[in-house]
């Protein structure tokens, strides 16, 4: 059986060398998908647009009215929103109508939940 090694770090500081090991393999995870999504997360705009989905489905026209966005750039949004999984859109006669996805959802509770906290 093999010993296991303790790796000295900065002469006072120790770690078992799995540990080591399970810090090295953290550190090189594929962080992209995160990232992408702190980034969706970052802009002001989009934000609010899920706030506005937390209250209710709304229809496109709805929100170009409560953003003053041109309906180009909201849709530019939108299209962020749900590429990351975080809304989803169904067309109701001639209504474009978006609604949180339950992920969405959840992660906005999440955040909200954290700031109510602080």
């Amino acid at each position: 059986m093999s010993e296991k090694k303790i790796i000295e770090v900065k002469d006072a500081y120790c770690l078992p060398e799995d540990v080591l090991d399970a810090v090295h393999a953290a550190m090189n995870e594929d962080v992209g998908e995160i990232g992408s999504l702190f980034k969706i997360l970052s802009d002001p705009t989009r934000l609010r647009i899920l706030k506005a989905l937390e209250v209710q489905s709304l229809c496109v026209c709805v929100l170009v009215e409560c953003t003053d966005q041109q309906h180009s750039a909201l849709s530019y949004h939108l299209k962020l929103l749900k590429e990351a999984g975080l809304v989803n859109s169904r067309r109701e006669r001639s209504f474009q109508i978006y609604e949180l996805t339950e992920f969405g959802n959840l992660l906005l509770k999440h955040i909200e939940n954290h700031f109510e906290k602080a």
